[in-house]
């Protein structure tokens, strides 16, 4: 009787140890079973060289794109204080950024003194282009006006801050207003008049 309990002591204390290392075992088989694949791989990425920033897409071709168009006021009149740019094609010498003066003038190079103030800037390259070709100074001149800074315009009377304010190519009086606060709570906006009048080369008339 006892050799019988313990022969099954044996045999299951035997069946356990074998167990017992198949499962210490197994994880190794299935390591050594594994190929070894390669990792991934990484390319160093340079940075730019410092104060520049990188490129968004330099595959981009931006040298065939048109430089932009200045947009021109045909409305808009010179007059003192404005700051204009003088482009002579072909001829760099007889251009640059010229200041209309007090008395409405530009002192252009080689043509002189020429009244600018209450000229549009279309008529006013129409006189420079006339005036190069009457003193035979160039043949078929190609002249272009910009307007560089505006002249500041004035708005006074029942408007929350009037005061001086820069003009904005196609400014209008109800943008003028707007810039100066809107109306005050005395002002009567249910209606308007305009009037008209000479205040000389250094007014300006701001319509609705």
């Amino acid at each position: 009787m006892n050799r019988t309990v313990y022969a099954r002591w044996a045999g299951a204390l035997a069946f356990l140890l074998f167990v017992g290392l198949g499962s210490l075992t197994a994880p190794n088989a299935a390591a050594q079973s594994i190929p070894n694949l390669p990792g991934p791989t990484y390319q160093p990425v340079t940075p730019p060289p410092s104060g520049q920033q990188a490129p968004l897409n330099s595959g981009a071709n931006t040298a065939s794109l048109p430089a932009p168009t200045p947009i021109i006021d045909e409305d808009y009149k010179l007059g003192s204080g404005d700051k204009i740019k003088v482009i002579v094609y072909t001829e760099d010498d007889l251009g640059g950024e010229f200041l209309v003066d007090g008395s409405g003038h530009v002192q252009l190079p080689l043509l002189g003194q020429m009244q600018a103030a209450g000229l549009s800037i279309r008529n006013f390259e129409a006189s420079i282009v006339a005036k190069f070709v009457a003193e035979d100074y160039l043949k078929n001149p190609r002249v272009s006006v910009e307007v560089e800074n505006y002249r500041p315009f004035y708005i006074i009377g029942e408007v929350k801050t009037p005061g001086q304010y820069p003009y904005i190519s196609g400014m209008n009086a109800l943008n003028a207003v707007a810039l100066a606060g809107g109306y005050s709570y005395r002002a009567d906006d249910k209606g308007y008049y305009r009037a008209n009048h000479s205040v000389g080369t250094n007014g300006r008339s701001l319509g609705q």
